[in-house]
Parts: C-alpha cells; sequence; structure tokens
C-alpha cells in the first residue's frame, strides 16, 4: 500500500462537515477529499430538497456528474461515505433532527462552511439571511462539536472593496454583524430596499458586505472555536482536477466566455492594464483542504484569528488584455454551437464608448429580433436576455476596472512548508500554468460541461462560424459605405443647393433691370 502523506495521514478517520456541499466549489471539495483522502471516515452534507428532488436523489445525480468520474471508475466504495443532512442554512438550527444534530457534535472534526447565496444581485435581506444569519447558525453548532479540530470559512478577496490593498488579517467590520441581522429580520422589505444602497456603500453589491459582516461574525468566535477565514478571488473552472475546464454555472467570467463567444456578448467595460485576479477551483481546492490541515495540527497557536488570501498578487499574472488577446484566437478554434453573430467582442476602457457599443451591437439588435419573432408570431426573447447579460456585466465590470493588491504571504508559506508529495497531490503553485491551454480548457469546459454541446459539433460549429464571419464582414462594410454614401450624398445636396444659391443670385441683377 502505498505511503500516505501529511496531509492524507491527517484527515484518515475524520469526519466532516460540509455546508454548501452541492454548489460548485463544494462538489469539487467532496471529489477532491473522496479521491485523494479516501481514508478519512466520513462527510456529512448539509442538502435541502430542491425542485421537486429530495436529498438522497440530489446526490445520487451528484455522483453521475462528470466531475466524479475517477472516483466512480478508481474508488467507488468512498462515494457511500458521503451522509447526507437534511437541512437549509436559512431554518433555525439548520433545520436538522436532534438525532443528526448529536451526530454532528459528538463525530465532526472538521467544517467546511461554503454555504452562501453568490447571486451579485441577491437583495439585502437575502444575503444577510443565507451568508451571514446562515453561518451564525452553522458557528453556534459547531460550539457544541466536541472533536472540533479546525471550522474553516469560505469568504471572498472582495469583501472589503475599501482596502487597496488586503492583507491576511480581519478588518474592521463598518457595522455591527448583530445590528444589521436584527435590522433586516425586523423591517419591511421596502424600507430595507430603500437605505441599501447607502447602508452597503461602498460595496458595490450585498453579496461582497453580507460576506464581509460574516467575516466579523467568524473572527469574533476565536479563539474559542478553531477558526480560519479563507479568501480565494474569481473562482475560475478547473486547471487540472478532476477534469480540465470543469464547471457547473455560469456565473462570473464563464457566463462572460459564453455570452461572448455566442457573438451575444459585444463589449465589456474593462481597463486592459488591469490584472486579472483569477484561481483555478482546483487550486482553490487545495488551499481549503490544506489550510484545514494546518490550522488542525499547528502546536504554535495563533493570536489572533488565521487568514489566507487564495490569490496571485505575489505571483506572475496577466492583465485583461493580455487574457483576451491570447483568448481569442483559442476561441476561434473552438467555437460554440449556434452562434448569433461572428465573436468578434472587445473590452472598452472608457464607460462611455462602451455604453455606444451596448446601443448599437446589444440592444438595438435585440429589440431588431423580438421585432422580428412578433411578425412570425415566435415568443420573443432576446431583449430579457440582454437585460440579463447587461445586468451580469454591470456586476462584474466593477472588478474589472479596478485594480487591487492582495498579500498572500500566509498561503506561499503553507506551500513552502508542504511535503513533496503534498505539493505533488494537492498543487497550489500557479507560476508554471500553461495560460493557453488552461483558456483552451475554460473555453472547451464552458461548452462541454455548462451548454452540453459535444466536441463532436466542433467541425459544424467551425463551419457555421465561417458563415458568420462572411455575414459580419459584408453588413460592416456595407454599414461603411452606407456612411460614406449618406456623406456623399450631403455633399451633393450641399453642392447642388449652393449652385442653385450661386444662379439665383447672378439672376438679381437681371431681374432688377427687368423691373
Amino acid at each position: 500500500m502505498e505511503e500516505r502523506s501529511e496531509i492524507q495521514s491527517f484527515y484518515k478517520g475524520k469526519t466532516i462537515f460540509i455546508t454548501g456541499g452541492s454548489g460548485f466549489m463544494g462538489k469539487v471539495l467532496i471529489e477532491k477529499l473522496l479521491y485523494t483522502c479516501s481514508d478519512l471516515d466520513k462527510i456529512y452534507m448539509l442538502i435541502r430538497s430542491k425542485k421537486g428532488r429530495n436529498p438522497d436523489l440530489r446526490i445520487d445525480e451528484m455522483f453521475k456528474l462528470p466531475l466524479f468520474i475517477r472516483v466512480r471508475k478508481q474508488k467507488p466504495e468512498v462515494i457511500k461515505k458521503v451522509i447526507p443532512i437534511v437541512g437549509d442554512i436559512s431554518l433555525n438550527n439548520l433545520g436538522i433532527t436532534d438525532e443528526q444534530r448529536e451526530h454532528l457534535i459528538n463525530e465532526t472534526h472538521i467544517v467546511f462552511n461554503l454555504a452562501a447565496a453568490v447571486r451579485l444581485e441577491a437583495k439585502l435581506k437575502d444575503a444577510i439571511e443565507s451568508n451571514t444569519v446562515g453561518t451564525k447558525r452553522v458557528l453556534e453548532l459547531s460550539k457544541t462539536m466536541k472533536k472540533l479540530e479546525a471550522f474553516l470559512h469560505l469568504s471572498t478577496a472582495f469583501c472589503h472593496v475599501d482596502q487597496i490593498e488586503l492583507g491576511e488579517r480581519v478588518y474592521d467590520s463598518p457595522d455591527d454583524p448583530q445590528d444589521v441581522i436584527r435590522f433586516v429580520q425586523w423591517m419591511e422589505d421596502d424600507a430595507i430596499n430603500l437605505v441599501t444602497s447607502k447602508l452597503i456603500a461602498p460595496h458595490p453589491n450585498t453579496y461582497t458586505y453580507s460576506k464581509r459582516l460574516t467575516e466579523k461574525l467568524v473572527a469574533d468566535e476565536f479563539p474559542h472555536i478553531p477558526v480560519v477565514i479563507t479568501r480565494p478571488s474569481i473562482v475560475l473552472p478547473a486547471l487540472n482536477e478532476p477534469l480540465p475546464g470543469w464547471v457547473d454555472n455560469l456565473n462570473g467570467p464563464t457566463g462572460i466566455v459564453i455570452g461572448a463567444g455566442k457573438g451575444v456578448i459585444r463589449s465589456m467595460h474593462c481597463n486592459p492594464n488591469y490584472h486579472a485576479e483569477v484561481i483555478p477551483v482546483d487550486w482553490a481546492i487545495n488551499a481549503l483542504i490544506a489550510i484545514a490541515y494546518k490550522i488542525g495540527t499547528d502546536r504554535n497557536k495563533p493570536k489572533n484569528c488565521p487568514v489566507y488570501n487564495i490569490t496571485q498578487s505575489s505571483i506572475e499574472r496577466m492583465t485583461w488584455g493580455q487574457v483576451l488577446e491570447r483568448g481569442r484566437s483559442i476561441a476561434y478554434d473552438y467555437p460554440f454551437e449556434g452562434q448569433i453573430w461572428y465573436p468578434d467582442g472587445n473590452i472598452r476602457n472608457s464607460k462611455f464608448i462602451h455604453n455606444v457599443f451596448v446601443l448599437f451591437f446589444h440592444l438595438i439588435p435585440a429589440y431588431l429580433i423580438d421585432f422580428l419573432m412578433l411578425i412570425f408570431c415566435q415568443k420573443r426573447f432576446m431583449v430579457r436576455i440582454q437585460k440579463k447579460i447587461s445586468d451580469g456585466l454591470d456586476l462584474l465590470q466593477y472588478f474589472t476596472t479596478r485594480e487591487w493588491i492582495f498579500h498572500n504571504t500566509n498561503l506561499l508559506i503553507l506551500w513552502g512548508d508542504m511535503s513533496p508529495k503534498d505539493k505533488e497531490l494537492f498543487q497550489l503553485d500557479t507560476a508554471n500554468v500553461d495560460v493557453l491551454n488552461y483558456i483552451k480548457f475554460i473555453i472547451l469546459g464552458a461548452r462541454q460541461y455548462c451548454m452540453k454541446e459535444d466536441l463532436s459539433s466542433l467541425p459544424r460549429a467551425r463551419i457555421h462560424q465561417r458563415i458568420m464571419y462572411i455575414i459580419h464582414i459584408t453588413t460592416v462594410y456595407l454599414f461603411y459605405f452606407g456612411i460614406l454614401y449618406f456623406i456623399y450624398k450631403q455633399f451633393e445636396f450641399a453642392r447642388v443647393s449652393f449652385d442653385y444659391v450661386t444662379d439665383k443670385i447672378k439672376m438679381l441683377p437681371l431681374m432688377d433691370n427687368v423691373i
């Protein structure tokens, strides 16, 4: 039997409680733990019924995803180690039974608190209830756990937008989390919505604001329980594990890649000189697993609540402009099916110019397509889609038009202290990533796993893209020809008018003689 690494040895026999296990990062975490730390005892997964599917059915469906293919093929016996805990972070006591609660209290060694409402546009009450109150409930349960060795809370590197340089420490919250919780629970929804923008300022959305409050709640429990705060930057599809390019949602950059690849997004407000602060999901999950190991084994107990920024700031990074430049040719080589226009969109630093392009290349075509749908008695959809795209772009563009410095010394020290075998099993070093290859993985992953477009359709999609290119070029030249023709006609009209007026002026003396 192969000798275990230090991190694998730590997880042997451990019982783990995970909230948010059905989310994008949660599923990757469960897969990685089952595959690499297979000697763990069990994983309790908090999960609720959703869209008519009970928790058992949802877990069965989860394990059928391509994400778990290596677990199914190589270690199918570990799947039974995942045990559903029927509950919900939005309910008192997480909505779990007394029996389930006793199991968690007596058995749990590690808590991964990943549950959160990630919609940036969520109403303040919903964001606070899910992210802040939900975490408060998990903390209350964790305080009673008899064997707890690490409580890992997943935050975000963008929850302190007023800090140009974000250190690995806890920052003061502008508001008391308990006061805000009471406020949203007692006030009417209309009153909350009325004051939201002023209350959350300078935060651009309720997600980052609620995450900031939640950090304060978690930090206040230190040192009574072994808490640690982790702050990943923008999480991208997988680089290597469990499948290159794995992704299962349209949030953030993935939605932009698909929208641009389909020819729907033609412009994005972005400073091309600012750095793309992103992290592959498998790198982020490796960091979470290693951090929990560090907290659980560190004999030199920290004086303050430990914080890890899971970012690239101290590692070589690319700008948004470089990402676009390197990724464009790859996107043309691996096109999406059903492009509605040739994908030649661009990023623009000027908000005004971006808005002009949005008007002419997003909104007007959308209304035109819906008008044609109306004429042919078809269901209209384009204006609605463009409205969702516009809202999503507005939220994301806050982060692509600003630059932050994220210090990640703790993460780099953690990586440096890991054994050679753990470094092989839990990769954290992004310095030697083949960027072009990774961009290809992102595009193909979005194509396969989000849009369900089989790779066998690529030849047909390339033919369609060439047709779109011909239509695009023809339209562009006709547009410019139309402008030149319009200018020519204006000059022609001006010349004729000038000649007419000149002739009239010349005739004035003759008319005087006649008179």
